[in-house]
C-alpha cells in the first residue's frame, strides 16, 4: 500500500523577490561607501605639522586616586603626599591632554577636604574627574 504525503502550501507561497531586492541595494550601499573612504584617501595634500599635536588614537588615560580613612593618598596600591599626587596629575595631563581622566574613590570616613584637594588639582589642570560611590541596598527595590 502507497502512503500518499501532502504538500503544504507555505512554501509555495513564499516569494523571495523582496529579499532579492534588499540583498541588492545593501551590496550598492557598501560598494558605493567603499567608494568614498577610497577618495578620500587618494586626495594628495599636504597636512601641516604641529609641535604640540597628540595623535586621535591615543587611548584616554585612566588614574584612580584612592583616598583612604585617615586621608592618605593612593595610586596603584603606593601612598602619596598631597604635592606628590599633583606633580602625577601634571604628567598624566602631559602625556595625554586630550583623554587624561581621573577617578577619586574616598573612604566615607576619610576627611572631605582631602577628597577636595585633588578636585581642586583636577581643575586647576583642566583634567576631567569624577568621584566613586557605592550604591545602597535600598536602590534595588
Amino acid at each position: 500500500m502507497a502512503v500518499k504525503i501532502n504538500k503544504g502550501e507555505t512554501l509555495s507561497g513564499l516569494s523571495i523577490t523582496p529579499l532579492v531586492d534588499v540583498v541588492f541595494l545593501l551590496l550598492i550601499f557598501f560598494l558605493v561607501a567603499t567608494r568614498f573612504v577610497e577618495d578620500e584617501r587618494a586626495l594628495d595634500i599636504q597636512l601641516p605639522t604641529a609641535s604640540e599635536a597628540v595623535p586621535l588614537l591615543a587611548e584616554p588615560k585612566e588614574l584612580v586616586i584612592n583616598i583612604d580613612a585617615s586621608g592618605k593618598y593612593f595610586m596603584a596600591g603606593k601612598p602619596y603626599a598631597l604635592p606628590q599626587v599633583e606633580s602625577v596629575l601634571k604628567a598624566t595631563w602631559d602625556g595625554n591632554p586630550t583623554g587624561a581622566s581621573v577617578i577619586i574613590r574616598g573612604d566615607r570616613r576619610s576627611p572631605f577636604g582631602a577628597v577636595v584637594n585633588v578636585a581642586n588639582i583636577c581643575r586647576s589642570l583642566d583634567l576631567k574627574y569624577s568621584t566613586v560611590t557605592k550604591e545602597t541596598e535600598e536602590s534595588h527595590e
